[in-house]
């Protein structure tokens, strides 16, 4: 039985209608447990959580993805070309460790800042492929949040910096709960 080829605007109407709780509820895990890493545990520890903990997002959220009801590993879906998008996006984030890693190495707290901007810059594609402004909402805020914060707790970068991002998570999952999802364009 030959499968029927779908446009590219039905696949992306399909996308939309998805929960998308899984991957924030990871991001907001982490970072959670970044910033208590930051509270409690040496600088070089917390340093290996925040990246140990930022690069295992993906694969922390396919496993929440299981409970949320999206399963992201189920082969019985059709292929979607924006889950490859999103998966992109995913690996962009992941290169940009290129950026964050030499100015780590010259200043350390500038970890929580770079890892924080660059990998939350994956929500403004996410915004137009789902035509909705939380991607927006998520990015800008979270971009604009961490720069104020890196420059007024220097001492607490480690820990305000994660914290902030805890927030706009739940601020960014509250929206996706409750946004309107179109049925057809």
């Amino acid at each position: 039985m030959a499968q029927v080829e779908r446009t590219l605007e039905e696949q992306r109407i399909e996308f939309i209608q998805r929960k998308f709780l899984a991957t924030p509820l990871a991001g907001l895990t982490v970072w959670l447990i970044v910033g208590i890493a930051g509270i409690f545990l040496p600088i070089t520890a917390t340093v290996w959580v925040l990246f140990i903990g930022t690069g295992s997002i993906a694969y922390l959220g396919i496993f929440i993805s299981s409970f949320t009801g999206e399963n992201f590993l189920d082969k019985k879906k059709p292929k979607n070309t924006f889950d490859k998008l999103f998966l992109h996006m995913a690996g962009q984030a992941i290169l940009i460790y290129a950026i964050a890693i030499p100015f780590f190495l010259v200043d350390y707290t500038s970890l929580p800042m770079t890892i924080g901007i660059l990998t939350g810059a994956m929500w403004l594609p996410f915004s137009w492929i789902i035509k909705h402004w939380v991607g927006f909402f998520h990015a800008i805020t979270r971009t604009v949040l961490i720069v104020l914060l890196w420059y007024a707790f220097p001492e607490h970068r480690f820990t305000a910096i994660p914290f902030a991002i805890v927030l706009i998570y739940i601020a960014t999952i509250l929206i996706l709960r409750n946004r309107k999802i179109p049925t057809e364009e």
